[in-house]
């Protein structure tokens, strides 16, 4: 046996006789974290008025059957050349209100009214930059619509409240363009047009809404 070979072999059985010595079990794998929820599927709308641009997150999944009588309307061009109309502020430092717009009941642009979407049913509220349906009865909505600036989630359906319980139908929030929203809302009002609930609401001079287009 040569040299390098029997010192080869010493050192073989010197570690095959060494005790193994203890080891630490391995730290247990952390637990992945939950998946996140996939976000509800959403579809975009550029509002172009003569005031500036609007983008729109039209909730599709969520409210469903007011997404899609918007999107009637975008895709038949039955929004170009109405105009946003009413401005309701309410005082204080924070621009509060709403601007309603659509086709003011032009018999021409009209399309059917659809089915009522409570914010009990969508899970949607009056909060900043909501988009809801306006709407006289449950069930008579149409063609005009009005946007939130601050908090109005008084126009959620409640189902504990006295007369109207049904509230107004949130189908989605601006996601750009708020400032010309607040320019809408600040736009000056005549003191004697409009009837009711909407007298001295009504903008002197309407701001046109050019076109509205599906997001590309």
């Amino acid at each position: 046996m040569s040299r390098r070979l029997a010192l080869l072999l010493f050192v073989a059985a010197a570690a095959a006789a060494a005790p193994v010595l203890a080891q630490d079990p391995p730290p247990p794998a952390a637990e992945a974290p939950p998946a996140a929820a996939p976000k509800p599927a959403t579809v975009k709308v550029v509002l172009t008025t003569s005031a500036g641009p609007i983008t729109l997150e039209l909730e599709k999944q969520r409210a469903p059957i007011t997404t899609a009588n918007f999107l009637r309307y975008v895709d038949q061009k039955r929004l170009d050349g109405t105009t946003f109309y009413r401005a309701l502020k309410f005082p204080g430092e924070t621009p509060v209100g709403l601007v309603q717009g659509g086709v003011h009941g032009a018999a021409k642009r009209l399309l059917p009214p659809i089915a009522h979407e409570p914010t009990t049913k969508t899970g949607l509220t009056h909060d900043q930059g909501a988009i809801s349906m306006a709407r006289l009865a449950p069930g008579s909505a149409a063609g005009d619509f009005f946007i939130i600036l601050g908090n109005l989630s008084a126009l959620d359906a409640n189902p504990d409240a006295t007369g109207d319980k049904d509230g107004y139908a949130v189908f989605g929030h601006v996601v750009d363009g708020m400032n010309t929203v607040v320019t809408l809302l600040n736009a000056p009002t005549s003191a004697t047009a409009g009837e009711g609930a909407m007298k001295g609401q009504i903008i002197a001079a309407p701001i046109t809404i050019i076109s509205a287009r599906r997001a590309p």
